[in-house]
């Protein structure tokens, strides 16, 4: 996985994204994921995406075959009592949003499942564009 990283980081110079709005999926009135949205970089992120799902395919990945949407996921409401409310309050408040940085690399992250809430660690760094990262940026 670490492979197709940084294979995929290489093909993309860094970009802007963008972002604004929020919701959930699948829906407001049945939260499963609560995101804000990204309104400026997504095609870049698209074009990234597919470019990662063919480096993974070609090392034997199982493609993910779910139509690309980009989005920063804040965390998951699978069952919160109230989250639908919560989703809308944040919609709200995310109306007035525009929060931009320059994406200049991808980090792959480890789920740590288990007790308690859910911890994602960083393995590795890859620079898009296969520029070296400032010093102090990379993970590994």
């Amino acid at each position: 996985m670490i492979a197709a990283t940084e294979a995929a980081a290489r093909s993309a110079a860094p970009f802007t994204i963008r972002l604004a709005g929020a919701g959930a999926f699948p829906g407001a009135d049945r939260p499963r994921v609560v995101w804000l949205g990204i309104v400026e970089g997504s095609p870049e992120l698209a074009a990234l995406a597919a470019i990662l799902g063919d480096e993974l395919a070609g090392r034997g990945w199982e493609r993910d075959e779910r139509p690309f949407r980009a989005h920063l996921t804040l965390g998951r409401a699978d069952g919160v009592p109230g989250a639908g409310r919560a989703v809308a309050a944040l919609a709200d408040a995310a109306a007035a949003l525009d929060a931009a940085w320059t994406v200049d690399r991808l980090v792959v992250y480890q789920s740590d499942l288990g007790r308690g809430p859910v911890r994602y660690r960083p393995l590795a760094t890859a620079p898009l564009g296969g520029a070296p990262l400032p010093e102090g940026a990379a993970l590994r």
